[in-house]
């Protein structure tokens, strides 16, 4: 059953009239009248008798009235206190993100959009925290948690991608993946830590000309024709379609790693934490 059809329907039993439905929901007295009629088909049943002086309630026209007015009414409350509550609801979140994780910028943007009266923290580090000791509500981290007491809300998985530009390819072959420790390479990286790359099922000792924990450093290094590197997708999907990058060695995919939303405890998470991290859940994705 349609609802506009039925709020339609209730209209004009409490107007009295077609067109002091149609006057009141600011619709052609013509899409009225078709939309109860459709309304009428699709039940089988009529609802109103007709007549050039007044509209009568059938039978049935008065059960469907009787229950679908009373389902409008809580239905126009529901959105009204929903309204009132994204309104209301006032105050500050402490989020964690990783640098450069730009797909959550979009997010914490639209957030603001629709919860006027939060403001967002935003402490920018890819450290482990306290959550007390950094007085962060909420964190989002990629990978395997390390903190077994920490309560995870998972938002995706993805694998970064091996990336270099045609002009770098044009220069350097690729068919296995041990190929990659033999060429000049960009990775991700702290300070005096191994680096080894999975792709597929094998690992690779990479010995980079260069070390960074920046994406966008390495992402321009891969553009410029100085590198392979490896970049998460929402880094080099761009470059790709475009076809400044390529990726290398498809074959042999990265790990999977786990996108999630962390927070210290259930029990203890506010308001204003519970709905960002039901929004980021929902909303993520897309």
């Amino acid at each position: 059953m349609d609802l506009n059809s039925t709020r339609m329907f209730v209209n004009v039993v409490t107007k009295g009239s077609f067109s002091a439905a149609a006057s009141f929901m600011a619709a052609p007295v013509a899409t009225v009248s078709r939309r109860v009629a459709a309304l009428e088909s699709a039940l089988g049943v009529r609802l109103l008798e007709r007549s050039t002086r007044k509209l009568r309630l059938t039978e049935a026209g008065a059960i469907l009235y009787e229950f679908a007015s009373r389902g409008l009414e809580e239905m126009d409350a529901g959105l009204l206190a929903l309204s009132e509550q994204q309104q209301n609801l006032k105050g500050r979140l402490r989020f964690s993100l990783p640098p450069s994780f730009e797909p959550m910028w979009k997010m914490l943007d639209s957030f603001q959009e629709l919860y006027t009266n939060i403001e967002i923290d935003l402490f920018v580090t890819e450290r482990r925290l306290d959550f007390i000791e950094d007085g962060i509500d909420v964190a989002l981290r990629i990978g395997d948690l390390v903190n077994p007491s920490a309560i995870a809300r998972l938002l995706l998985n993805y694998s970064h991608r091996v990336v270099a530009s045609p002009e770098f390819l044009a220069e350097n072959l690729f068919k296995i993946p041990l190929d990659v420790a033999a060429h000049k390479c960009a990775a991700w990286a702290k300070k005096d830590q191994d680096i080894v790359w999975s792709l597929g099922n094998e690992k690779v000792i990479i010995k980079p000309f260069i070390r960074a924990n920046d994406y966008a450093y390495m992402r321009y290094l891969a553009l410029n024709h100085k590198c392979i590197t490896e970049l998460p997708p929402f880094y080099c999907q761009e470059p790709i379609e475009n076809g400044e990058l390529i990726e290398v060695l498809p074959d042999y995919p990265m790990p999977v790693q786990q996108v999630s939303l962390v927070y210290p405890s259930r029990k203890h998470v506010s308001r204003i934490t519970r709905v960002f991290i039901d929004y980021c859940v929902k909303n993520f994705k897309a």
